[in-house]
């Protein structure tokens, strides 16, 4: 996994009103915290942090005043415009292991007539700091109807283990529903049923 490198500042002027004026400058507030230390107020730069952000669990190098490496634990952005509005970061060390949420990716498609219910987008699983993987895949070509996949079922990558329930169930292949019609007699009887409606409304 690859680490993205940011600048950090420290600082010292905290409430919505300094917060609002680093937002005006283009840069997003965050706070650094973990392994029993104090937490630490940091400014970021704004379009730096976005970029880094569409990388699920991004290993980001803090550089400058703050010489760190963490983890995204919170991201608070605006609902409207989507620009991210404050950062909670978690303090790492390379070498330790952290739980982190991975996604489970599907590919290929299951046989005509059944369809794929997805349970699971995410899985939780303890890693590396920085070996973290980007996500797990499941391939359900050709699978029919019955195919099961729990969590302990999945392909980690080595020194990836499992952190949630094992037996929890990711996806599996069911049929489709198709709509029973009507047998003859019943639409027959139900047409002649319409029919004397009117009939009775009438008397």
């Amino acid at each position: 996994m690859s680490e993205v490198r940011i600048a950090a500042e420290l600082r010292t002027e905290f409430g919505k009103g300094a917060a609002r004026k680093i937002r005006r400058a283009d840069k997003v507030p965050a706070v650094l915290y973990g392994h029993g230390t104090d937490p630490r107020h940091l400014t970021l730069p704004g379009h730096e942090v976005l970029l880094a952000l569409r990388t699920a669990n991004v290993l980001i190098h803090l550089q400058g005043e703050v010489d760190e490496l963490a983890l995204p634990k919170g991201v608070q952005r605006d609902p409207i415009k989507g620009f991210v509005e404050h950062v909670d970061l978690l303090l790492v060390k390379r070498g330790e292991k952290v739980t982190v949420e991975i996604p489970v990716t599907v590919t290929g498609d299951v046989v005509g007539g059944a369809l794929l219910d997805q349970q699971l987008v995410t899985v939780s699983v303890e890693a590396e700091a920085t070996h973290i993987p980007a996500g797990v895949e499941v391939d359900v070509e050709g699978k029919e109807v019955g195919f099961a996949v729990n969590a302990s079922d999945l392909n980690l990558p080595n020194g990836v283990t499992l952190a949630g329930d094992p037996e929890a169930l990711v996806l599996h292949v069911v049929a489709a529903q198709v709509a029973e019609l009507p047998a003859e007699g019943e639409a027959v009887a139900a047409e002649a049923a319409e029919g004397e409606a009117p009939a009775e409304a009438a008397e």
